[in-house]
């Protein structure tokens, strides 16, 4: 996570970005904190990368990369206002201990390339280019699903889906599953999700509009939007455990729960 000392919005690079309308960064970091803090309390492990002035967007870190079993691949922003971001977690992950992959390809990290199981989804339409899924896919070894986001306010896969069940279970029994919201993705998006995962939740417009599956899950507790609350509702039918925690003035610039948490997975245990 980074703490949003910096934050504000005085570029537009998402429909979500509006630089005439004022922001409060000292709420944005009690915001922020409220959500640092739940992770702590619910038990894990949480590690900071400084702000650095001038780059509001880097509380946004799930864009910064994306990690498996200690290796690291590198961001390559789309827009000039964040391609520093990328050399600035680089840097990071490789002062930590990680194994970077200098990305070739236009990619936002986590921002679109989400693990469920041991399938990597992986989208594009918006941010992501469809090459940086093949580089991807060469990096990690995994299968890569390419899914198409159609719709400008959805432009990162982690505002379309939510993964529930980030891990195997028992036995390598693949028991991962997401929520999703349908009419983000082109009509073979929606073939392939709903092939693959019959279960999963469909979230109404409505809750996708406030960034509902913008979350964070460990399996049985997922954060989420206050605003979300037919999502709420649809995880607690499953036996899910909600936890509402507000960003609205994070949402100012276009990101919510999830967009401010990177996870990081050092080795196949998926810490």
């Amino acid at each position: 996570m980074c703490r949003p000392e910096f934050f504000t919005v005085s570029y537009t690079i998402n429909p979500w970005m509006e630089p005439a309308n004022p922001t409060d960064t000292a709420k944005a970091v009690r915001q922020w904190q409220a959500l640092y803090d739940a992770y702590l309390a619910l038990g894990h492990e949480v590690e900071l990368i400084d702000p650095i002035e001038g780059l509001p967007d880097m509380v946004y870190t799930a864009n910064g990369g994306f990690l498996i079993d200690g290796i690291a691949y590198g961001a390559k922003f789309r827009f000039d206002e964040r391609v520093p971001e990328g050399p600035a977690f680089m840097e990071w992950f490789r002062d930590n201990g990680y194994d970077v992959v200098v990305p070739r390809e236009v990619n936002e990290g986590e921002g679109d390339f989400l693990l469920v199981g041991d399938t990597i989804l992986a989208g594009t339409g918006f941010r992501s280019t469809g090459d940086s899924h093949r580089e991807l896919g060469e990096v990690f070894g995994k299968e890569v699903v390419s899914l198409n986001l159609v719709d400008p306010r959805f432009y990162h896969l982690d505002t379309a889906i939510a993964v529930l069940d980030p891990v195997e279970g028992p036995g390598g029994v693949e028991r991962a599953n997401i929520a999703y919201l349908e009419h983000a993705f082109d009509e073979r998006g929606q073939a392939i999700l709903a092939e693959r995962y019959p279960d999963a939740i469909r979230v109404s417009d409505d809750d996708g509009a406030v960034f509902g599956l913008n979350s964070a899950s460990d399996g049985y507790n997922v954060i989420i939007s206050p605003r979300a609350t037919g999502f709420e509702a649809q995880l607690r039918e499953r036996g899910y455990n909600p936890i509402m925690i507000d960003l609205s003035e994070l949402l100012l610039g276009g990101g919510g729960i999830k967009c401010c948490t990177l996870e990081l997975r050092r080795g196949t245990e998926g810490s």
